[in-house]
């Protein structure tokens, strides 16, 4: 049976808390943009106290949390990588802004960058997309956005370097 979560859903057990991004994953529209904003205040907390190298592994954590949280979350609603489950879009969108120059242009074109990835699914995101399910299916094929989106931001910074060192 697949469930349509709520806010009673979200709050029932503390996986589908995570997995749902604290309740960005129940947007009406887009839950996966609403996600990637989640890693934003997260990553700001995170950079008061922590450098980038210790970021990645923080989200190393939070991935291994997803793996479980969207997992159980997945079975949960009937579907293994329902819409709403948008912690895989919030760790990977983490670990892009510890890579990524801190300054706010960047970091929208990071994001804008993340999110057609994400969306588009070029070859392996897709193959990984439809081929892993589970917890883990859920959350690496973000991982893989997360490197494309990475590979583009390295290069506009190679061709912009000026612009990269704000």
């Amino acid at each position: 049976m697949i469930v349509r979560p709520d806010a009673a859903f979200l709050f029932k057990h503390p996986a589908h808390l995570v997995a749902l991004g604290f309740g960005a994953g129940l947007a009406p529209v887009a839950p996966g943009t609403f996600g990637t904003l989640v890693a934003f205040p997260i990553h700001t907390l995170c950079a008061i106290w922590l450098p980038p190298l210790a970021i990645l592994g923080v989200a190393a954590l939070l991935f291994a949390a997803g793996v479980w949280a969207c997992g159980r979350t997945g079975r949960a609603l009937g579907i293994a990588d329902h819409s709403a489950m948008v912690w895989d879009e919030v760790v990977a969108f983490l670990a892009i802004l510890a890579c990524t120059p801190a300054d706010p242009y960047w970091q929208v074109f990071a994001f804008v960058a993340f999110r057609a990835f994400d969306v588009l699914k070029p070859p392996p995101i897709r193959h990984v997309d439809r081929r892993w399910k589970g917890g883990f299916g859920v959350m690496f094929d973000d991982v893989l956005a997360g490197l494309y989106t990475l590979l583009v931001v390295l290069l506009a910074a190679r061709v912009l370097p000026a612009a990269a060192q704000g």
